[in-house]
């Protein structure tokens, strides 16, 4: 990446975009910061952007040569509200674009999946970042992270399926690379900790934390479609309730080497990550 290089971060504030402003400006490069309140963060150029709003997309890509894209949270067609956005980016001269997808949805895929096939086809350096489910999920102001504070559960349709959970400051360390390298990854990396664990597995590291019990309440598809769709749009409930029913399946009992091989240092383990984050400040 050059001296004059540009990124827009967009989901500036969000889970990884905000680590990835932080490590970007770390590393000495300029960043333009995303999202729909123009969040003045330290160290940056600040922009407003909404992917509903056409109308932010032009100052948004004034000066920038590279993006990382954070899917419209919710949405369970990123695509009609992506690609436009996208086409006019490589008009606009950027070369290179790192979107954030998932291990769980393959290019061509749903959601997702669809951008993931067409990001080859408008920038001539890119990437996708497929991480698996956040170690977050359990800290922050995820649904699983808020039950655990109000009544010591995690609900899922998982059942006994294992997850290789994966720190998303390691995401963003990975994100780094794929956006400033001299060689952009132009293909897709899975992203996983060290370990699969099972939801039974972390709600048992994440009680022995907090020194509270919590537990793992299993559902079926539809209580948990049920569950989710009380706080999100049916069609959404309905696609994470599916990727639940995956896992139960093993489609995610998996680790790869990807944070080592491009970082040079092992994944955080989800117990280590479980401390950090919840035993901050104490």
């Amino acid at each position: 990446m050059t001296a004059t290089a540009t990124t827009l971060v967009t989901g500036a504030t969000g889970t990884t975009g905000s680590r990835t402003v932080r490590r970007l400006l770390a590393a000495g490069h300029r960043v333009r910061a995303a999202s729909r309140r123009a969040t003045a963060l330290p160290g940056t150029d600040p922009v407003r952007f909404d992917w509903y709003e056409p109308g932010t997309f032009g100052d948004a890509l004034a000066g920038t040569d590279r993006v990382y894209l954070v899917p419209p949270v919710g949405e369970p067609d990123p695509a009609s509200v992506m690609l436009p956005f996208l086409r006019r980016a490589r008009a606009a001269g950027v070369c290179r674009a790192v979107l954030l997808g998932s291990s769980a949805v393959p290019v061509g895929g749903p959601a997702v999946g669809r951008v993931h096939q067409a990001l080859p086809g408008l920038f001539d350096e890119w990437a996708v970042l497929r991480p698996s489910w956040f170690m977050q999920n359990f800290t922050g102001g995820h649904l699983h992270a808020r039950s655990i504070r109000e009544d010591g559960v995690i609900r899922t349709a998982a059942g006994s399926g294992r997850v290789g959970f994966v720190d998303a400051d390691d995401i963003a360390a990975v994100a780094v690379h794929a956006l400033t390298d001299d060689r952009a990854p132009d293909g897709d990396l899975v992203l996983t900790g060290p370990e699969a664990l099972s939801y039974d597995d972390a709600a048992a590291i994440v009680g022995e934390v907090i020194g509270r019990p919590v537990v793992h309440r299993h559902l079926t598809y539809d209580g948990f479609r049920d569950h989710l769709a009380a706080g999100m749009p049916l069609g959404f409930a309905e696609l994470l309730a599916g990727l639940d029913r995956a896992i139960a399946g093993g489609a995610e009992d998996r680790t790869t080497d990807t944070v080592r091989r491009l970082t040079g240092r092992s994944p955080h383990g989800f117990r280590q990550v479980v401390e950090r984050e919840l035993t901050r400040g104490r």
